[in-house]
């Protein structure tokens, strides 16, 4: 395991995700919520304010009476790499900030090339966060969302990475409920190749984009 500290800041402008109910998939083993935040973009550099976002720009694709949510700016404080085959290439990462809590998961890690039939191992790894998650009493709602890199048709991206965080979504729902934690709601959603967090021109770069992230609000300490 590689652990490196860092102060920094992340800008949250890309706030399409927090428009309405609409915008999002959503899969609940409780009350269903809006989801009010934008997708976490774990291990990307930040700039030092929030970026100017066009809420008119057809991109976004925003649902008829949508508006955005404030943007945000959050204190990085940890980022946790596991796995990894290189220092770059992590296959899990765990990013702590002063409110909330990512686990991203690689791709390659969790599933077959283009499929969103979970590999042998992933269980083990979604069952770590499960046990993270009910050991820090979360009751906020969970957020799993998929994201793929920019190979392929934007349709095909965004079902793909759907499909592959509701299989995500069904093994930690699962998981908390073995824990005798049942009771959470989850927003699950695929972003497809919206939001890199690398340089989609490279494999490298795309290996990173090609993920599922958990992302949580522990309870006040």
């Amino acid at each position: 395991m590689r652990s490196r500290t860092r102060r920094t800041q992340r800008a949250a402008a890309a706030a399409a995700g927090a428009a309405t109910a609409a915008v999002f998939v959503l899969a609940t083993a409780g009350p269903v919520r809006a989801d009010t935040n934008p997708p976490p973009t774990a291990g990307d550099a930040a700039p030092t304010a929030p970026v100017p976002i066009d809420p008119n720009a057809p991109g976004l694709r925003l649902p008829p009476g949508a508006t955005l949510a404030p943007a945000k700016v959050l204190d990085i404080v940890s980022v946790t790499d596991q796995g990894s085959v290189s220092a770059s290439q992590p296959e899990e990462r765990q990013e702590t900030s002063n409110s909330t809590v990512t686990y991203a998961l690689q791709s390659e890690v969790l599933f077959t090339k283009d499929s969103a039939k979970l590999s042998p191992t992933a269980a083990d790894r979604i069952r770590a966060i499960a046990g993270d998650i009910s050991a820090r009493h979360v009751t906020s709602p969970i957020r799993v969302f998929g994201f793929t890199d920019n190979l392929g048709s934007s349709e095909h991206g965004t079902v793909l990475s759907k499909q592959r965080a509701q299989a995500v979504y069904a093994v930690l729902a699962a998981q908390l409920s073995a824990l005798g934690d049942p009771d959470h709601t989850f927003q699950v959603r695929g972003y497809g190749e919206d939001y890199p967090i690398a340089d989609n021109s490279t494999e490298a770069g795309r290996r990173e984009n090609r993920r599922v992230e958990i992302t949580f609000t522990p309870p006040a300490s």
